[in-house]
């Protein structure tokens, strides 16, 4: 599970924090930090906002935390 961020983002803090919260193992990318991780979220979600979550070939792009909650339910996502 990979989990592309811009640091500053509030929707990106709330996201780590849910996370965090129920105990999921994910690789945090900071797009703006890491233009390869910023190509990679482009490329995978054909667009530039953040959050954006890669598990399993599936992609959430630009999501608030009930959003990413329905996609780990429906996707069988466990921590």
């Amino acid at each position: 599970m990979v989990l592309y961020v811009k640091l500053w983002c509030p929707w990106c803090v709330e996201a780590i924090e849910y996370l965090d919260r129920r105990g999921y193992c994910y690789e945090l990318r900071d797009v703006l930090a890491d233009a390869a991780a910023y190509a990679r979220m482009r490329e995978i979600s054909r667009q530039p906002l953040t959050p954006t979550m890669e598990v399993g070939g599936k992609v959430l792009a630009d999501f608030d935390t009930g959003q990413l909650e329905l996609f780990l339910a429906r996707e069988g996502i466990e921590p």
